[in-house]
């Protein structure tokens, strides 16, 4: 992926050194657990972090307390890790900004905060062995870095455009957000069964991989990002976050009913169909009956 030199995003806050993270020895990426309790919790609560459907009670009405935090503090200009998600949510600020003043609508960005081990969020304790995830009732992202070398090493999905993938799949739960898709599901959520619940968190999820490929589509128009094999890193890293796949990898079993994310197939299906079509209207997962 082409992203060296390209503009970073003023909205990355870095909350490693505030020492409000809580270190990385009292959470699942610490020594009192090993290598299969990490794929475990990731199975349960992985990659995407927090379900918006059954976490996150703030989406259903009521004030999200109150998070005392210190002052934002900008990565060091050193630390390339960092440089690079800044790089990735520049870019979807600048596609999404496009996408929506078409639209005949103003986009705000979402803010990304990077962590280590853990940090507090209006949503709940945000947890490195939950993956990265979107927070509706700040409007932020979290990310602890540590997480691309679980990608890479005990997940098989290594490439810095696996890890574009993962940004802007979590910027994508931003834009539902923003067009009101939270809500309306968290209004159908109370009248479902668990079951359904799944269900429908499943649409909502492969519409945030959708339109992680749409800004992929449209980032490349624009500046030409894409290099050789880095589709094929996103694609790789789809099959291998899918519910079907993290489950096998857990426990041997797989249980459909209990989805919440797609099969590694929907995963890579509906990435695909955002890349080909760019288009918003393309990724309506909700009402297709063919995920």
């Amino acid at each position: 992926m082409k992203w060296e030199g390209n503009r970073e995003s003023d909205n990355v806050e870095d909350r490693r050194g505030s020492g409000g993270g809580g270190g990385g020895g009292g959470g699942l990426f610490g020594s009192k657990f090993g290598i299969g309790s990490i794929i475990i919790a990731l199975a349960a609560s992985y990659f995407l972090g927090i379900n918006p459907l059954t976490v996150l009670g703030f989406l259903g009405g009521g004030d999200a307390p109150q998070v005392q935090q210190g002052p934002a503090t900008k990565p060091p200009a050193t630390d390339m890790q960092a440089k690079f998600v800044s790089v990735v949510l520049a870019d979807t600020e600048d596609v999404w900004g496009d996408v929506f003043t078409k639209g005949g609508a103003k986009y705000s960005p979402p803010k990304l905060v990077i962590f280590r081990g853990s940090t507090p969020t209006p949503c709940g304790a945000g947890q490195a062995a939950m993956g990265p995830f979107y927070c509706p009732a700040d409007q932020k992202v979290y990310i602890d870095l540590s997480f691309f070398d679980t990608l890479k090493r005990q997940l098989g999905a290594g490439g810095d455009f696996a890890q574009a993938y993962v940004v802007a799949h979590e910027v994508g739960h931003h834009v539902q957000n923003l067009l009101g898709v939270n809500d309306k599901v968290e209004q159908a959520r109370r009248r479902l069964s668990e079951r359904e619940n799944n269900a429908l968190s499943v649409r909502v999820e492969l519409q945030a991989d959708c339109y992680a490929g749409l800004w992929a589509k449209k980032a490349n128009e624009s500046r030409q990002i894409l290099q050789s094999g880095d589709i094929e890193e996103a694609m790789n890293a789809a099959a291998k976050i899918g519910d079907d796949a993290l489950q096998r990898q857990s426990t041997g079993q797989v249980r459909p009913d209990s989805f919440t994310h797609g099969t590694s197939a929907q995963r890579a299906k509906w990435f695909n169909v955002g890349l080909q079509t760019g288009s918003v209207k393309s990724c309506d997962t909700f009402s297709t009956r063919d995920l």
